[in-house]
């Protein structure tokens, strides 16, 4: 690695520590304390597993990993902390590199990128963010506002758009979603622009109807682009929690999630949710947000962020 890139990734992991600083004095400091007990019992294991639980880790993460860290303290007879700790960090990025697969944007033309999620997790500010990267790799990049229910939510995002410098397609407030959507990639197909990237209604996942609907914008958008969208991808809030779990399961399940990205990172002490999402769904972790700048949302590096936390 040349110094150029050494200093960059140095400089990225500096700004993930610092976006990731609550999680690290919550969980982190946390374990740092129990670890101080030099004898490591069944009462050690207990407090572990409350440590793991009240991060947000979950249940069936925190007792899975319990048991990785016991048969490693079994088989190889480990009876220092210090040691414990290690494998801890280990037994954790080894959950989260399953799911660490970045984004992959394909030379399908245009390549379709729908984004979901529950009010206020993120989504418009996410969508900007990820048009800015995929136009600094060269790529062009048109913006669908598919959430007619909310004018705001339109006038936001052609507000990111003329920032981050790309057209929107709109129609009036209470529009057919997939009437947008349709217009949006005809004239994708039309402009020869590589990605496309639409935002939808934010909604409560437990909704019927509203999951139905997505799921007709999907079909809209296939007719019209065959494999379309070619992702899913899923905004969750992380200071919401278990309960983004919860919208996470229910989202898949109804449209099948091929990405997630968490967003407010910086805002929560309970970054452990990453842990939970990687096991128990096995949905690829694209990106996570650690601040509200453009360059602050990062893809996902599950070295970079256990080190980060611990």
């Amino acid at each position: 690695m040349n110094s150029k890139n050494h200093s960059a990734q140095k400089g990225l992991f500096h700004r993930l520590k610092a976006g990731l600083s609550k999680t690290q004095s919550y969980f982190g400091q946390n374990l740092e304390r129990l670890l101080r007990k030099k004898k490591i019992d069944q009462e050690f294991i207990q407090d572990l597993e409350e440590v793991l639980i009240t991060a947000d880790i979950g249940f069936k993460s925190a007792m899975d990993l319990i048991d990785r860290v016991q048969g490693e303290l079994t088989r190889r007879q480990l009876t220092d902390s210090t040691a414990v700790q290690g494998q801890l960090k280990e037994e954790i990025y080894k959950i989260l590199r399953e799911q660490e697969r970045p984004l992959e944007i394909s030379d399908t033309f245009p390549f379709v990128i729908m984004v979901i999620g529950v009010n206020g997790s993120g989504k418009t500010t996410t969508i900007a963010k990820m048009a800015r990267k995929i136009k600094h790799e060269g790529r062009s990049v048109l913006l669908v506002a598919a959430d007619t229910f909310r004018a705001a939510a339109i006038e936001q995002l052609e507000i990111w758009g003329r920032r981050v410098g790309t057209d929107v397609i709109k129609q009036r407030q209470g529009g057919d979603p997939s009437a947008v959507v349709y217009d949006g990639l005809h004239a994708a197909k039309a402009r020869n622009l590589d990605t496309v990237i639409i935002d939808t209604a934010g909604r409560l996942h437990t909704k019927a109807n509203l999951m139905e609907e997505l799921k007709k914008v999907c079909r809209v958008a296939n007719r019209v682009v065959p494999g379309a969208p070619h992702e899913i991808l899923l905004v969750l809030d992380a200071t919401t929690g278990q309960n983004g779990l919860a919208q996470a399961r229910l989202f898949h399940e109804a449209l099948g999630v091929t990405g997630i990205a968490v967003t407010k990172m910086d805002g929560t002490s309970r970054g452990g949710i990453l842990v939970a999402i990687s096991r128990e769904l096995m949905i690829p972790l694209r990106y996570i947000g650690i601040g509200e700048a453009m360059d602050d949302l990062i893809e996902f590096d599950a070295r970079a962020f256990v080190d980060a936390i611990l």
